[in-house]
């Protein structure tokens, strides 16, 4: 036994210092790395700090526990694996009193063993996190049966569909229009800018007020996708001119982003570490916002990747959907001369981009790269693209689709483009993946359950890849069947019989981890721990979810659980969408029964 626990020993034992990347009054971010000497089959690392912090954000781990100034985190099932030689940097943030962080150091010891087969799965991570407590209280949704033209819907999907775009209007950065249907929401962060160039504007990524544009931009095109596909979806719920308006705002946003005379795109505004040690609303901020950039030195593929695909099919939205053919055809010209760049500069740009790591690190920029040449293809039929599109779209099954993993969106479109088998092999296994017996857990009310952060997210997406999968006539009885569970569970089929989605139904979140949701307008002072609801309705917003058992706190400090962000809402609104559309054309199937 001794031996074995010798075999899988990585990095040294010896304690090591921890790097401090950064610091503020009530926080500090730092940075271990794992490194593995022989083959790794999960990891767990001591930190000793030298006096107590009060508590540990961490992305690549999971806090296991804490005595005193020792914090023992251990792997996650995506990162436990690691080859003879490779290292692992794991980020993180403490919060403690005082301005001047405490010394770290670190032990890492290797034990473990591969967990169950997941069916061939890739490994790609997640976003944001932490603790957990008491349930939801409120009276039950009573869900309203709909039968406005169409198929019967258990829910009014297009109902959850409007709230879903007053969530988004809600993110808003910068000055904002004379029709804001948020009126608890007012001016922010105005000035965001480098060197006297404009880079207000845009969404707030989740419940702080940084402006991350990976997954803004993923967020984007996944709208965009669901506005193209459904188009009649969001005119039978009447939402289609809220959504043109609510999806020119980030647009508008990537425009100014984009600056091909320098081949620079910026990428991130706003201190991850200092926005989070104010809570508050963002009318209130005046920290300093730094911008930062990907450029040729400082390559960042995935996200200009991203960019790219948000304003190719930005331009089919607006032509299209939308009726904005000026509009539309800026979007183009950048989106043209970006993918250029793009494609000149590969690399993952939180590898240069320091700021991103510890909160959206890239872990690969083919499937982004791919998703952009077919978006391009779609927009300008120029075989040139496809030709790109295929040579580097990343086979096999994915893990997720979400902000870290675009593949089942390339497949998508590739299908679509040439209606190859391969690509929908890919896209049948991993919907499959998702569903009862297919490699991922389900629990016991029926949410496909990937990973604790964000479950609702990564349950809603899969629903959005399944129906536009049945749209184009892959299994569509039983993809919409799957799409419709999930998204029933989301808004009232589950064991407390409450909406995820905040507003809908009569039972749904009052705590989300939101600082402008949680703060009065009448004073610039408030807490994370003020008690009640938060003061202004967060309509819309889709929090994170569940544990794998069906257990969910409504704790405003739990920001595992209820926490919201644009990537939690954005395949989630594309599959109301979806749903409303196949209801409108009477081609929705009857509702699956709930599992609870």
């Amino acid at each position: 036994m001794r031996l074995l626990l010798f075999l899988f020993c990585i990095h040294r034992l010896e304690a090591a210092p921890v790097t401090i990347t950064n610091s503020w009054n009530g926080g500090f971010q730092g940075s271990f790395t794992v490194h593995a000497d022989q083959a790794v089959h999960g990891w767990k690392a001591h930190l000793m700090f030298s006096s107590p912090i009060d508590s540990l954000e961490i992305w690549k781990a999971t806090v296991t526990s804490h005595s005193g100034t020792e914090w023992v985190v251990a792997n996650m099932p995506w990162d436990a694996d690691l080859k003879p030689g490779e290292d692992l940097v794991v980020e993180f943030l403490g919060h403690m009193s005082g301005d001047q962080p405490p010394q770290v150091t670190y032990t890492v010891e290797g034990a473990g063993s591969v967990g169950p087969d997941n069916g061939g799965a890739q490994t790609q991570p997640p976003a944001s996190g932490n603790p957990t407590q008491p349930p939801v209280s409120g009276n039950p949704i009573t869900p309203a049966a709909s039968t406005t033209g169409g198929s019967t819907m258990k829910y009014d999907y297009g109902e959850a569909l409007g709230m879903s775009i007053l969530f988004f209007d809600a993110q808003r950065s910068g000055k904002l229009p004379a029709n804001n249907p948020i009126p608890w929401r007012g001016d922010s962060a105005v000035n965001d800018g480098d060197a006297g160039h404009d880079l207000s504007g845009g969404w707030y990524d989740a419940g702080d007020h940084v402006k991350f544009n990976l997954p803004m931009a993923f967020s984007t095109w996944v709208l965009e996708y669901g506005m193209l596909k459904f188009k009649d979806g969001y005119q039978a719920a009447g939402q289609l001119d809220m959504a043109c308006d609510m999806i020119k705002w980030p647009l508008e946003y990537f425009l100014k982003c984009w600056v091909p005379e320098s081949n620079t795109l910026y990428v991130q505004v706003g201190d991850g570490g200092q926005d989070h040690s104010f809570w508050g609303r963002p009318e209130n901020m005046n920290m300093n916002r730094p911008a930062f950039k990907v450029t040729t030195s400082c390559k960042g593929s995935d996200v200009a990747g991203d960019t790219v695909s948000a304003l190719a099919a930005g331009y089919l939205v607006f032509k299209d959907v939308c009726s904005d053919t000026t509009f539309a055809n800026n979007l183009l010209t950048a989106a043209k001369s970006l993918y250029t760049f793009t494609k000149n500069n590969r690399g993952i740009y939180s590898q240069c981009v320091n700021a991103a790591a510890a909160f959206y690190g890239s872990s690969g920029e083919r499937d982004e790269v791919a998703t952009a040449a077919a978006w391009m293809y779609k927009a300008t039929n120029d075989n040139g693209y496809l030709t790109d599109a295929q040579s580097l779209y990343p086979a096999g099954t994915p893990w997720g689709f979400a902000w870290n993993d675009a593949q089942s969106g390339a497949a998508l479109l590739l299908y679509e483009a040439t209606q190859d088998n391969a690509y929908k092999q890919d896209l049948v296994a991993f919907i499959k993946s998702y569903m009862p017996g297919g490699g991922i857990q389900t629990t016991p009310c029926g949410l496909a359950w990937r990973d604790q952060w964000g479950p609702n997210r990564y349950a809603a997406n899969a629903a959005f890849i399944a129906l536009a999968a049945a749209e184009e006539g892959i299994e569509p009885d039983q993809f919409k069947n799957f799409a419709m569970s999930q998204i029933n569970y989301l808004l009232g089929d589950n064991k407390l019989h409450i909406s995820y989605e905040i507003g809908f139904g009569s039972k749904y979140p009052q705590h989300p981890h939101h600082r402008g949701s949680s703060c009065p307008t009448t004073t610039t002072q408030c807490s994370i721990g003020d008690t009640g609801p938060n003061p202004n309705l967060l309509k819309g917003g889709l929090v994170g979810g569940p544990d794998n058992s069906d257990n969910y706190d409504d704790r405003r400090d739990d920001y595992v659980k209820n926490e919201v962000a644009c990537d939690y809402n954005a395949g989630f609104q594309s599959a109301l969408a979806g749903l409303r559309h196949f209801a409108a054309n009477n081609a929705l199937p009857p509702a699956p029964a709930a599992q609870c």
